[in-house]
């Protein structure tokens, strides 16, 4: 009988790895893993210059965490550890929200284009339950990948790993994997040290792909010549999501301050405030199910939340706060005044909640170094101000504006896009970048790859113009000036939420 395992890992020497992939197709055969997707790979770089060069293997694949992101960030249990340490998932359980892509500091998830679900490396947990080897490990021809109980000290890969030096991927993120590399060139498992290149071993790279590379080749020590594609998990709907869900938390929270100072008969701080919170969470529901691979299963987030995690939590927020605003709404629609100021001062609350939870989000996706950010609560609240300061804007050419709660919102949109351009210069130029990643990310964000939608559609029509109409406004009124500079920001906080959203997943992680 086996002894009981307690902590299961792998060694992998790539001093023997000769780069044959047998690793790589006996994992497709075993699990059936579709064309185009990986759980185990071999990438390939070079260093040197002809004929001078020199080939490098590394065999990357689910390091298995002590501490694993991936667990915590699914919000429904699709992906846990087991008792022996091997992390595995359950298929019928993931809805697809992709969080534990972005979660997983080592790219080693993907979305199964058969089952849309999250899939990697499980181990081979089938095969370790019945005393079996994986089977990349049987099947390597140069015994360059070992696996054992990483707590038994008479293993076989416990007498190796305390005979040799080691390197694991990335750990800086504490992660504490339990994928150890022995003699693997430093380059092959740490991306930001590869250049793109233009060719791999039988392909050459595109134009517009070598130039989206490109950033990386300036302090690039190695080539990559063979690798495979980890495409962005997320794109415009959550984009999106961040500007409807802003819209909705900014609407509630500046509901108090308008009715405040007094709406003398105008529905611009109740009924209206009320009816875009509930149009934007409305849409942002559609938004984050529409993201979904598995958009059947969103119930699940409901029947089988995950508390750890920020996005079932945040699930949770978005119907408290459509609560809130269904009976904020329908007192104001009724003209049950009692009743709506008693629910006014749980609007605030319940747009902060709203507005705030998406940076725990972001920042749960702890692969993504961009995303760390210790300011990023604090913006999600002012550019959700702002949002609602625009729509709110807007829609008074459409209501009756008493002239005090337009001054609010033109003071509210002017503050809001100053406070909102001073903590991005602080975030991207104030601030250190703690890891490469995050300083390639940043770069990628206001001088390369997204410059254009940063600085065009961020910063100038979303702060710059929305600052200059807010001030003419204040200076000599004008509905339509607080209308053009609040449609102006709604316009510029979709720009500058994209190119970040798509700038923090630019840099690979294997």
């Amino acid at each position: 009988m086996l002894p009981a395992v307690t902590r299961f890992g792998f060694a992998i020497d790539q001093r023997s790895c000769i780069g044959c992939h047998a690793c790589t197709v006996a994992c497709k055969e075993e699990h059936g893993v579709e064309l185009g997707v990986f759980r185990t790979w071999v990438k390939y770089i070079e260093q040197g210059e002809f004929p001078d060069t020199r080939r490098f293997f590394s065999v990357l694949r689910c390091n298995h965490c002590e501490d694993a992101p991936c667990v915590t960030a699914c919000p429904v249990t699709a992906l846990f550890k087991r008792e022996d340490g091997i992390v595995d998932f359950d298929p019928q359980r993931c809805i697809g929200c992709k969080m534990c892509l972005n979660a997983c500091p080592y790219d080693a998830l993907y979305i199964d284009p058969k089952s849309h679900t999250a899939a990697k490396c499980n181990f081979c947990a089938h095969r370790v339950d019945v005393g079996l080897k994986p089977s990349c490990e049987v099947v390597c021809p140069t015994d360059a990948i070992l696996s054992g109980d990483l707590d038994d000290p008479d293993s076989e890969i416990t007498r190796l790993l305390n005979t040799e030096a080691t390197q694991v991927r990335a750990p800086e993120h504490g992660t504490r994997p339990k994928v150890f590399y022995i003699g693997a060139q430093e380059a092959s498992l740490e991306p930001t040290m590869v250049g793109g290149g233009d060719a791999f071993l039988m392909t050459e790279v595109p134009p517009t792909q070598a130039e989206k590379l490109a950033p990386l080749t300036a302090n690039a020590t190695a080539r990559s010549m063979g690798d495979i594609a980890h495409p962005p998990p997320w794109g415009w709907r959550v984009s999106s999501y961040f500007l409807s869900k802003g819209v909705s938390a900014g609407a509630m929270m500046l509901a108090v301050l308008l009715l405040v100072l007094g709406a003398h008969g105008s529905h611009l701080a109740d009924i209206v405030p009320g009816a875009l919170a509930l149009a934007g969470i409305a849409l942002t529901g559609v938004f984050l199910v529409t993201d979904l691979k598995q958009p059947k299963r969103f119930y699940y987030l409901f029947i089988y939340p995950q508390w750890r995690s920020a996005l079932a939590i945040g699930a949770q927020l978005i119907n408290v706060a459509g609560v809130v605003a269904t009976a904020f709404l329908v007192a104001s629609i009724v003209g049950a005044d009692g009743v709506r100021s008693a629910l006014l001062w749980p609007m605030v609350p319940a747009g902060l909640a709203l507005a705030g939870y998406t940076a725990f989000l972001f920042n749960q996706a702890e692969g993504r170094d961009l995303w760390q950010s210790p300011l990023l609560v604090s913006h999600t609240i002012v550019n959700a101000l702002i949002a609602g300061a625009g729509s709110l804007g807007v829609m008074a050419l459409f209501v009756h504006a008493p002239a005090d709660d337009m001054r609010a919102l033109g003071w509210t949109l002017t503050l809001g896009v100053g406070a909102s351009a001073a903590i991005i210069v602080l975030d991207l130029f104030g601030l250190r970048h703690l890891t490469r990643q995050a300083e390639i990310a940043a770069h990628n964000l206001w001088r390369d790859r997204f410059a254009k939608r940063f600085w065009l559609g961020g910063m100038l029509t979303g702060v710059l113009a929305p600052a200059v109409l807010g001030t003419v406004y204040l200076a000599i009124g004008g509905t339509g000036v607080l209308a053009a500079g609040g449609a102006l920001a709604l316009i510029g906080l979709w720009f500058y939420e994209d190119a970040w959203v798509r700038a923090g997943q630019s840099v690979p992680l294997s």
